[in-house]
């Protein structure tokens, strides 16, 4: 059996978006996969049924970090075939170069071809989707298809133990929005919007479960704020990754920015209503046949910048609630029951 070292991805929508490569990879021979990640993806690649084992990554944004780089190669020498880097930095391919794993596979980018012994050059105009590019170093000749869109199992086990302990309830169609984004506000819907939305979503008969890490749990509180219904819950900062997946599997519906939540709802096969404002849907759009995405196409977007360099985030705040009413309208004859 091959093995198989993928140095992973730094963000939890590109962890989601290289299961399609794992699913390749164990197509095409008798493989076993481990993927070395930052911890805070790890929730996601434990809901990748390809992943065997997940190891933290001694990498650090912006730092070296010698000593960490040599102390896990030296840890992973002898124990694989192959090594596939979904990263582009110099450093991320230090770690099979110096483990000596034979066969070291990754785009040729920042001077890093002599650490690499198969050099991929990068074509954008072949690849225009994230996904792609990490489903290319497969070294296969699959073109990317929706029967390869990504997928994530819950944990049923530990999806029934959370909504005892956390005391939810599943009475009512659950829609989960999603308001944070970890890159920046320019990728963040106005709360007041979402304020609004859950106020019609919960006149529906619906309930609102929040989801996001810790940071987005004052957002959460100020979008509830006002709204007395005991159907609206802030799970942000109460679930980990992992459980997040676990309980989006319940949503009717999603709505979110485009995050990692959004990736984790589509490979979930949930209905998504998708707002992207300074990003690109043609480059990381949520991957599902029962996808929406919302984007106003202003002539100033995407921009990809953190905050909105013009002031007005006009590609988000011209976005009205009804608007996103409508389009969750138009996914009712996607919506399933509660699984």
């Amino acid at each position: 059996m091959n093995r198989i070292l993928i140095i992973g991805a730094s963000w939890v929508g590109d962890a989601v978006l290289s299961q399609p490569l794992m699913r390749q990879l164990k197509s095409i021979s008798s493989c076993a996969i481990d993927v070395m990640a930052p911890s805070w993806t790890r929730g996601v690649l434990e809901r990748i049924p390809e992943v065997d084992h997940v190891i933290d990554s001694p990498l650090i944004h912006k730092e070296l970090n010698i000593s960490g780089l040599w102390h896990a190669s030296r840890l992973l020498k002898n124990k694989y075939d192959k090594a596939i880097l979904l990263p582009n930095s110099f450093k991320s391919a230090l770690i099979p170069w110096l483990a000596h794993i034979p066969i070291r596979v990754g785009y040729k980018r920042e001077g890093r071809g002599v650490l690499l012994n198969h050099a991929i050059t990068l074509d954008t105009k072949r690849h225009p989707l994230m996904v792609e590019r990490f489903l290319a170093l497969s070294e296969s000749k699959v073109e990317f298809n929706h029967s390869l869109y990504p997928q994530l199992v819950p944990n049923l086990l530990n999806q029934q133990e959370l909504i005892h302990r956390l005391n939810l309830h599943l009475d009512l169609p659950i829609i989960v929005l999603c308001p944070g984004a970890e890159y920046g506000p320019a990728k963040r819907w106005p709360t007041r919007h979402y304020h609004q939305l859950a106020i019609e979503l919960l006149a529906q008969n619906k309930q609102i479960w929040i989801m996001g890490s810790n940071k987005d749990k004052a957002v959460a509180d100020e979008i509830m704020q006002g709204v007395s219904s005991k159907n609206i819950t802030n799970l942000c900062g109460i679930t980990n990754l992992a459980q997040a997946v676990d309980l989006m599997a319940l949503a009717q519906a999603v709505v979110t920015n485009d995050s990692g939540l959004m990736h984790i709802a589509a490979a979930l096969k949930r209905p998504v209503v998708a707002l992207f404002g300074s990003s690109s849907p043609q480059f990381t759009p949520p991957l599902c046949s029962q996808a929406k995405v919302v984007t106003l196409q202003l002539s100033c977007s995407p921009c990809f910048q953190r905050v909105c360099p013009l002031g007005h985030l006009k590609c988000l705040t011209d976005i009205t609630p009804q608007h996103i009413i409508n389009e969750l309208n138009s996914l009712a004859h996607y919506i399933e029951p509660n699984p």
